[in-house]
Parts: structure tokens; sequence; C-alpha cells
């Protein structure tokens, strides 16, 4: 990332932050950062240190010396003047995380160098000892209070690329971003309905990055199918609240969803483990509860049955799921008769919740489904 590139990125990151914080002073022009580092600061500091700067970080205090807000919990990072030796700037840090690496090497904070000035209770450095082709050292975060270890970027620019993205995902601005990220994700969800898959699940992830909660559930309904689901996505899914920037349908949501939450919180009973519908039904909105209380009461009902979708394709699967050894292909082929229930539904992913379709849907076979042009 040379100064040209970096200058119209940071323009717009300091424009959106002003736009989700409107009452902050700004001394004259929207801009986060400082005035531009000269040649002979740079070459000091390089001096200084006795190595050269990585290219990225280099370039971009050719656009400015220091910035302000780098991350949600990074006030400022350090200028040409400040920029130091992580170990000598801040040991405690440096003893803190030397035990994560491998023996007989030198822990990446003993050799590395401090960029941010103020965070809260975290730092932010870049590895020397970790250099890639085009000459990047890796870069690195770390807060204590997260109870995780460091995260690790491939170059100082990939650091403050995910910092830009975190800053959308928590302040969510309205603004040109956010648009130019809603549209790829509408061209994404249509591309999945004709087939295609890796695009699509990259456009969602890139998105969902951003806070756009919409990719989130497009992302969770393809990751469903593929089996790739792991930790507690429901939680994820359902526990934005008043910060959402896009509203789950109801209708959706009890139909797709609310059929795989119940088969987690059965799985999980089996274990001996807490669930997130057990959660919700202390804790979540009332909207949520009236919907839990609603579906199970519909579960109670005599002959009860799960609902994969549209009625053809209910009939169609549930005939397939009977057939026995000829389940499979009679399931595959049953896909021909599906239609999404709302714009937002992209995939059957409530046949998961039946446990003869979780047997027989395998990641490649799901895969499958999802290549298979759908609606």
């Amino acid at each position: 990332m040379d100064r040209h590139a970096w200058k119209p990125f940071l323009q717009r990151w300091s424009a959106e932050w002003y736009l989700a914080h409107p009452d902050e002073e700004r001394d004259g022009d929207p801009w986060l950062g400082c005035r531009p580092a000269a040649e002979d600061e740079i070459r000091s500091l390089e001096k200084r240190l006795g190595c050269v700067l990585p290219p990225s970080l280099r370039e971009f205090l050719l656009v400015t010396n220091g910035w302000r807000h780098a991350g949600n919990f990074v006030w400022s990072l350090r200028g040409t003047g400040e920029i130091g030796w992580l170990a000598e700037l801040e040991p405690m840090w440096a003893d803190v995380y030397a035990g994560g690496d491998e023996e007989d090497q030198e822990p990446a904070t003993a050799r590395s160098l401090l960029i941010s000035l103020e965070a809260d209770a975290g730092v932010v450095y870049l590895d020397p000892g970790d250099v890639d082709e085009r000459g990047e050292w890796a870069a690195y975060d770390v807060f204590s209070w997260t109870g995780r270890g460091p995260d690790r970027h491939g170059s100082f620019y990939e650091k403050m690329y995910d910092f830009y993205a975190g800053f959308h995902a928590l302040d969510r601005p309205p603004c040109e971003t956010q648009r130019e990220w809603d549209a790829k994700v509408d061209d994404a969800r249509l591309a999945s309905l004709r087939g295609e898959v890796d695009r699509p699940l990259a456009v969602f992830a890139e998105a969902a990055r951003f806070g756009r909660d919409r990719a989130s559930f497009l992302q969770f309904q393809l990751r469903t199918l593929l089996r790739e689901e792991d930790g507690d996505p429901f939680h994820r899914l359902l526990t934005r609240g008043d910060s959402r920037s896009w509203a789950l349908d109801e209708d959706l949501f009890a139909a797709q969803v609310l059929p795989l939450l119940f088969a987690a919180d059965e799985q999980a009973r089996r274990f001996g483990c807490g669930s997130t519908l057990q959660d919700l039904r202390q804790r979540g909105p009332q909207g949520v509860k009236h919907l839990l209380g609603r579906h199970q009461a519909r579960r109670k009902e005599p002959g009860f049955r799960l609902c994969f979708g549209n009625p053809e394709f209910d009939v169609a699967a549930h005939a397939a799921l009977d057939a026995g050894e000829d389940a499979w292909p009679r399931l595959r082929d049953a896909l021909v008769h599906w239609r999404p229930l709302h714009e937002d539904h992209l995939a059957p992913i409530a046949l998961l919740a039946d446990p003869r379709a979780a047997r027989l849907i395998t990641p490649e076979r799901g895969r499958d489904l999802l290549a298979t042009p759908r609606g």
C-alpha cells in the first residue's frame, strides 16, 4: 500500500468516523491523522531503530505521522518520534506474552516494534522476525481483557484494514461504504441462488466483518448446509439487539431457524450442556420469546412434523427421507421444487433439524445442493 493509496483510504475513514461521532470537535478538516512525516524524519527513525521500516508503515507515515482512533479500543498510534521497541517502551507486555512462542526461539514480543500510543489495556506491534516476500512485518494487537492471545495480521496495512472494518461493525456510520457492501451482498445473494458457492461465501464473510447483519444470516445458511458452523452460530445470529443493521424476518426465522435451534437444544441436553434456546427463553427479546412459545406449542400438537419449506418441496423432501437407501438421490432431485420463502432465504437449512437428513447431508453433499441453481 503506497502513500497514493493510503491517502483516499484514510480520508474516507476520517469522514466516516465523524459521521458516527457528530458531536466530536473537528478542528477544521475531518481528518484523524497528523501532518505527513518528512523523509528525513523516517530516515532518522530507521537509523535509531537500526532497520528499515516495513513498506506499508513507511508509506503510511509519509501520509500521516500518527493517527487517532485506529480501532475501537486503540485511541492513537505513534509517530516517528515515538515509535520504538516494545521491550523498551512497554516491558510488561513483552514479558506477559513471551511464553507463547516455540522453544529455542526469541519471543516475538521481545523483538517487536510498538506502534500504539494509547489503547484500552492493549498494544499494537509489528514483528520484524515474521516478514513476507514484500518485506511486510506481521502485525499484532492484544488486549488483556479479551482473554485471548495476540491477533495476527500479515502487515501493518492489513491490521489497519481490520481496525477499519471493526469500526464499521461497532459504530455503523450511515455512509457509502455501507451502501457498497449492501450492494455486494445482494449481488452475492443472487449468485448463490444461481449455484455459486465460494464467491458468495467470501463476500458474506467480508461484509459481516463490516457489521452487515444480513450478510451474517446469508453466510449462516450456506455454512449450515456445508456443515461448517462451529461454536454457537445462533448466539452470534440473534444477540445483536438494537444495534442490528437488519431485521431477520419473523416468518423465515420461525420456519427455518427455529427448527435448527430446537434440534441443537435437544443435542445439548443429551450431553448435559446449556444452549442458546434456554438462554433466549430466559433473557431473549419478548418477540423472540413469543415465537419460541408458539413453535413449542406446535411441536406438542398431535401429528406434528417438521416443515422443510414451501409445500411442493416439503412433500418431496419428506418422501425422499422416507425412501431409505434411495433417500439421498431423491432428496437431491427434490431440490427442483424448492422456492425461497423470503428474499433472504438461500437454502433449505431446516432439513438439518431432521436427524435423518443431518446424517445424510455430508459437507460434500451440502455443497452439491448449494451448487445446484435454486428457486
